[in-house]
């Protein structure tokens, strides 16, 4: 797959610019020397882009405040971070102005128990999907699974703390996903050929067990970590007042169904980057700072 000249390529719009990975895919695309535009809400949060992006502002619950941010560009990646009321008239407005759309979806569509749990998310997501195709824009959609990152919030505190890990369904397994691999994919199909109409389901390389994955923490950070098992009821009493109900139960749900089978994993970041997804492990490795004693929580 050859890559397009990126030269005298007209800017590529990111949203979700100040997020994890939102960031990322800005990074990948100056770094492959593509003009970057990034859209947020509020000029002074993008104070730490590089210095050659172009900032914009605009919100995606405000269609009309997109029109400016839109003119010019020969891609968008979308990272749909408003509730649904304005989602079509965004991706009218996309179809207006741009000739390709990268949108961050999710695996609503594979074949897995994990995946098929009802999930209001997962019903957005489609609904945009259904959006953009309806519009005949060219468009690629990218759909990772469980973020390795997702540690960071859920064990990180306790690991921290020296306590042990309080969590449910240890033996579910998941294939956590690198977010620099998403991100890495996603700034691929935004300057380069030959992914118009892909699908990518994109996971990490392996099956790990919930609690494996809090064992590999411990030992990257050189000592044991316990962890133990929590019934569904008592995690959501140690998670009361703490997250929405809603994704609490819907979490549960997906753990439960997926328990004893391995997690579902493709190698579309390989076939894309032409190198291998990243480990659990070395995510880990390379984010171990978050997870000792002392660091501050990673926002």
């Amino acid at each position: 797959m050859n890559r397009t000249d990126t030269t005298h390529m007209p800017p590529v719009l990111v949203t979700g610019a100040t997020g994890r990975i939102g960031r990322g895919v800005i990074d990948q695309l100056v770094s492959a020397g593509v003009p970057v535009r990034a859209l947020t809400r509020r000029a002074e949060g993008a104070a730490t882009l590089p210095a050659d992006v172009e900032v914009v502002t605009g919100d995606l619950t405000v269609p009309a405040s997109l029109d400016q941010a839109l003119q010019g560009t020969s891609a968008v990646f979308l990272l749909w971070t408003a509730p649904p009321t304005t989602a079509a008239a965004v991706v009218e407005r996309l179809a207006a102005h741009t000739r390709r759309v990268v949108f961050l979806s999710s695996p609503h569509r594979t074949p897995h128990p994990f995946f098929q749990q009802p999930n209001p998310m997962a019903v957005l997501h489609a609904e945009i999907e259904r959006l953009i195709a309806a519009t005949g824009l060219e468009s690629t959609i990218i759909r990772p699974g469980m973020f390795a990152s997702n540690s960071l919030a859920w064990w990180a505190p306790a690991i921290r703390a020296g306590e042990v890990v309080r969590w449910p369904y240890g033996a579910a397994e998941t294939a956590p996903v690198d977010d620099r691999d998403v991100a890495a994919v996603a700034a691929r199909t935004l300057y380069q050929d030959g992914h118009a109409g892909a699908d990518y389901v994109l996971t990490g390389p392996e099956s790990l067990s919930q609690a494996a994955q809090v064992d590999i923490i411990g030992k990257i950070l050189g000592g044991p970590v316990r962890f133990e098992e929590l019934s569904p009821d008592e995690f959501r009493s140690e998670t009361e007042g703490k997250a929405p109900r809603a994704v609490v139960d819907m979490l549960l749900t997906a753990w439960g169904a997926t328990t004893g089978r391995p997690a579902f994993i493709t190698s579309a970041v390989s076939d894309v980057l032409g190198v291998p997804a990243r480990s659990f492990a070395e995510w880990v490795a390379d984010h171990a700072g978050a997870f000792e004693q002392g660091a501050v929580p990673s926002t």
